[in-house]
């Protein structure tokens, strides 16, 4: 019989994004952590064999809350998906400053788990199927134009406005919807 876990495996992934969220991706340490969490050393490399798998995994899980979300909400209304990411930011800050200010590069170095490669792979061809299958829905058929004119619309745009705000630590206005709003009826409705 083991022994009784006394920390949540949530409990660092949560730890670990508020730190970087807050102190920048150089200040996540396993000894930090620890620290955070008020656990042993011991603990954290129990779950996570590297700082680099912990960062994947954190990542991941972020990607995937989000994209998760927005996939199904695209499956009824691009234009709400799009605003769904301005509203998925301000409900989790921390994690859409993890997410928007760093790319999966600028986070790890070193070899991920098999079980985090598969699962990035299987996030990455989720959204390539939600975004093709839009697009068809949107222009009748999937064309390379169609696609970057979907992907500006859908993703370029309220990322590249999001971002700004998160990157100065700034609260996101409410006029920010409406310049997503208006960019994605000139780009898609008005394309049809």
């Amino acid at each position: 019989m083991g022994r009784k876990a006394y920390f949540k495996h949530e409990e660092f992934i949560d730890a670990a994004i508020q730190i970087i969220a807050e102190e920048g991706l150089g200040a996540l340490t396993i000894a930090g952590l620890a620290t955070r969490v008020t656990a042993p050393v011991g603990s954290v490399y129990h779950r996570f064999p590297s700082r680099d798998a912990l960062v994947a995994e954190l990542w991941l899980n972020i990607i995937e809350s989000f994209q998760n979300e927005f996939l199904k909400i695209l499956q009824e209304d691009g234009l709400r998906a799009t605003l769904s990411c301005l509203q998925w930011a301000r409900l989790h800050p921390y994690e859409a400053r993890v997410m928007l200010l760093y790319r999966i590069d600028d986070l790890t170095t070193g070899e991920w788990p098999q079980d985090l490669q598969k699962r990035a792979r299987r996030l990455e061809k989720d959204l390539y199927d939600g975004i093709t299958a839009f697009t068809k829905k949107q222009f009748g058929r999937v064309t390379k134009e169609n696609i970057d004119r979907v992907i500006f619309a859908i993703h370029d745009t309220p990322i590249g406005i999001i971002r700004r705000y998160l990157h100065e630590n700034n609260t996101i206005p409410e006029s920010v919807a409406d310049l997503i709003r208006e960019t994605y009826v000139a780009v898609i409705e008005k394309a049809k």
